[in-house]
């Protein structure tokens, strides 16, 4: 069993920056792919970025290419998501997943374990 639990997020203006940790409970978490997702009101559940086991390997939507940053600390069982230059429409619950396969994926039916979430409110 797997827990996670995100905490960072609140409400910002458009422009600055927020970075997400999301920390895992376990002592395999270097074994766990990581990934962010995020859903906005009346939305689905939408990927956002993953990271490889090591941190040798990440993955973005085209959304966020360029503003946020995924990486992981494993000695900290921890994965963080540093957003830079947010814009209102990235307004969502967001919430980290672990994929025990080991194959970084977008797709949000690999993952296996799922954290409560944290809000993220840009204004404008």
């Amino acid at each position: 069993q797997v827990q996670l639990v995100e905490s960072g997020g609140g409400l910002v203006q458009a422009g600055v920056s927020l970075r997400l940790s999301c920390a895992a409970s376990g002592r395999t978490f270097s074994t766990y792919v990581m990934g962010w997702f995020r859903q906005a009101p009346g939305k689905e559940r939408e990927f956002v970025a993953a990271i490889s086991r090591r941190g040798l390997s990440t993955v973005y939507a085209d959304s966020v290419k360029g503003r946020f940053t995924i990486s992981r600390d494993n000695a900290k069982n921890t994965v963080y998501l540093q957003m830079n230059s947010l814009k209102p429409e990235d307004t969502a619950v967001y919430y980290c997943a672990a994929d025990l396969s080991g194959m970084v994926t977008k797709f949000k039916s690999q993952y296996d374990y799922w954290g409560p979430g944290t809000q993220v409110t840009v204004s404008s």
